[in-house]
């Protein structure tokens, strides 16, 4: 169930005006029918977002994804038949062109929801935020921004084992490509990144490129749970 408005941390992301011009269009996946239905209609509510269809579990998620080829898809984890995890999974590998996932759960501290970001989803974002936050990560995420909450990730990076400690040694990162990928960490965009580094936008953008390419990320988000499993990043980095 989508619970009401609460205290915690909010998306660090940077100003989309993607509410603007085309609707983005959305799947919602999530086995409760209750919820998917209170999603629908409170998302459809929200400026520039169309939601395009609903899927009960990962099966029907890849299925409808497929079909309806949506801009975003909201993905529940815990789903019968095939998790959140398989079907981003799935649905990334097997496109050219895939679909945004935002996963979206109940608890910040899942473990399932760093297994997603891992699998290449762009974000998550918690059930009982106000469905404007949820609205708007969905748009942040469509216009290829991703949605980091640090503070949650830290915690759920910190109580795994550690999985990825070869990943930066061997991706040969130059000093600089280290310090915006610290700074990615923190959940700063790219123009934020531009100014506390005193580079321009572009140089940023080039950086960020290269660090996705070197660790094998899918976007910023997988990256930085890279950097923390590795420990490049540790639990209360605040840069």
């Amino acid at each position: 169930m989508i619970g009401p408005a609460t205290t915690g941390p909010g998306p660090a992301t940077a100003p989309t005006t993607s509410s603007v011009g085309t609707p983005v269009t959305l799947l919602i996946a999530d086995d409760d029918e209750v919820t998917r239905s209170g999603l629908r209609t409170l998302l459809t509510a929200q400026p520039g977002i169309t939601v395009v269809g609903e899927a009960a579990d990962g099966v029907e998620a890849v299925e409808q994804a497929r079909e309806l080829r949506p801009d975003v898809v909201l993905m529940d984890v815990r789903m019968p038949r095939r998790n959140g995890i398989e079907a981003t999974r799935q649905l990334l590998a097997e496109s050219a062109a895939p679909p945004k996932v935002v996963v979206i759960t109940t608890f910040e501290n899942d473990g399932y929801v760093t297994a997603a970001l891992s699998a290449g989803a762009s974000g998550f974002v918690l059930k009982r935020r106000p469905v404007r936050e949820i609205a708007e990560a969905v748009r942040v995420v469509a216009a290829g921004e991703a949605i980091l909450f640090p503070a949650a990730l830290r915690r759920m990076v910190a109580a795994r084992p550690l999985g990825s400690a070869e990943a930066l040694p061997n991706a040969a990162l130059t000093g600089r490509e280290e310090e915006v990928l610290r700074s990615m960490a923190t959940g700063l965009s790219n123009p934020e990144i531009a100014e506390s580094l005193t580079v321009s936008l572009e140089t940023v953008k080039t950086h960020v490129g290269n660090v996705l390419t070197k660790l094998g990320a899918q976007n910023r988000t997988h990256a930085v749970v890279i950097a923390y499993e590795s420990g490049l990043v540790v639990p209360g980095f605040t840069g």
